[in-house]
């Protein structure tokens, strides 16, 4: 009788406050009041979330190193490895590209900066001398070398994505090549997942704590009245990125077979974590699993998502359009059609070549003007005050887009486990999802 009333959950059913995504809401709400109503205890928690987040990218590396060569190791094939990489990286460019396009077209349509006409020399042009520095290092060429570590150790104790990744890669091909005499490593790597996937599991307990600290600091910081005479900026770019997020990935969802809202469900605890951090590194562990759960093979999820996060940037795309337009209209600087296209070749290009740095979606956006000598740099101090509160949105739109193109590029692999996937999305699914078909020399 009790069971039926609710006094008891039923056997097998967790109260609803036991479930992480509602102790991250709540924890985030709790940030938001610490920091609004005692603005310098909130800025004081800074810490519990900086914590938080090197909690998680201390195993982001084993996971990396694991998910992938095992992955590769039971590919049993090389070029299915090429393959695979050569259609991530196609699927990242186009929508990389549409992106970019999108916050260009957005920009000239909504014109967020319009109106302001401020003068230049107003501007606090050292308040974004950090980041400019930033930006003058970092190069395509230098990015590209950056890729291959110093040693193997150095990528670990780096924790550098794309170094770690590097190295996975050959390893799972060194294994495949060394197959049979090899199987005792690969037996002990995929014993030794089950233990780092079980602390991911562990630390994500500890989840809430790390939302509530880097809420409440943002909010203490820089306080909710802080945006309100940047709201159009905000506003705009918020709504063209649930606009992409509906419209575009929901398109290719449909295409593919699955709605994305029912994605959005699925991942909400990750997104919700995402959302209290600020962070999309702090779910990456996270997301390998649940793309692994819902029926992506092993050697697509870990090959895709840590590509992924350097190089499938859609929300930081967005972002670097729509600012770069915002600062030459409020600074009443004209930019012809051939200057926004060299605007939109640049992003293209300096995109890639801050992946990976920290407040990469900032510093990319310097780069970027830094090569547009038409724009100021210095008119980057127009968004400096708000845009940790746009970086939410970057990481939630870069994160969803990668969780994306993990199912998308699974479904064209064949490794795509349907009864796992159904299952997954809630048997929201539309049609058969057959996988799609791939051309015959790639069958052999």
């Amino acid at each position: 009788m009790q069971i039926s009333r609710g006094i008891i959950p039923p056997p097998g059913r967790r109260p609803f406050y036991r479930h992480l995504y509602v102790q991250v809401v709540a924890a985030i709400l709790a940030g938001v009041l610490l920091g609004n109503f005692y603005p310098d205890i909130g800025v004081e928690m800074k810490p519990l979330g900086d914590a938080f987040i090197k909690l998680v990218k201390m195993v982001i590396a084993p996971v990396i190193f694991l998910t992938v060569s095992t992955g590769i190791a039971g590919m049993g094939d090389t070029r299915k490895v090429g393959r695979v990489a050569g259609k991530a990286m196609l699927y990242f460019f186009t929508f990389s590209t549409l992106a970019l396009a999108i916050g260009l077209v957005v920009a000239n349509v909504v014109q967020p900066g319009a109106g302001m006409h401020i003068d230049p020399a107003t501007l606090d042009a050292g308040s974004v001398a950090a980041y400019t520095v930033q930006a003058h290092e970092t190069s395509l060429i230098g990015f590209l070398m950056g890729i291959i570590p110093e040693t193997i150790v150095g990528a670990f104790a780096k924790g550098d994505i794309l170094q770690v990744l590097f190295f996975s890669i050959l390893f799972g091909i060194a294994l495949t090549l060394t197959a049979p005499a090899s199987k005792p490593v690969t037996d002990f790597l995929h014993a030794l997942t089950s233990p780092i996937f079980r602390l991911v599991t562990i630390l994500m307990t500890v989840a809430p704590v790390g939302a509530f600290g880097a809420m409440a600091f943002t909010i203490g910081k820089y306080g909710l009245g802080s945006i309100a005479n940047l709201a159009m900026l905000v506003g705009s770019f918020y709504l063209t990125s649930i606009l992409f997020v509906l419209v575009v990935l929901g398109g290719v969802a449909r295409y593919n077979g699955f709605r994305i809202l029912a994605l959005l469900r699925y991942i909400k605890e990750e997104l919700l974590l995402v959302l209290g951090t600020s962070s999309s590194e702090a779910a990456l562990p996270s997301l390998i699993r649940k793309m692994e759960e819902a029926g992506c093979g092993r050697s697509v999820a870990g090959l895709v998502i840590p590509t992924g996060y350097s190089f499938n940037l859609d929300g930081s795309n967005i972002y670097m359009t729509l600012a770069a337009l915002f600062i030459a209209q409020a600074l009443d600087v004209p930019l012809t059609f051939g200057d926004q296209i060299l605007l939109l070749l640049i992003a293209m290009l300096s995109s890639k070549g801050a992946a990976g740095i920290t407040g990469a979606g900032f510093i990319t956006l310097a780069a970027t003007l830094s090569v547009v000598p038409s724009v100021p740099i210095a008119g980057m101090a127009l968004i400096l005050g708000v845009d940790r509160f746009m970086s939410e949105c970057r990481a939630l739109t870069n994160f969803i887009g990668n969780a994306v193109a993990t199912i998308v590029i699974a479904r064209w692999e064949g490794e795509l486990d349907m009864a796992k996937f159904e299952a997954a999305m809630g048997k929201r699914s539309e049609g058969r999802l057959e996988p799609a078909a791939v051309p015959a020399e790639q069958d052999r």
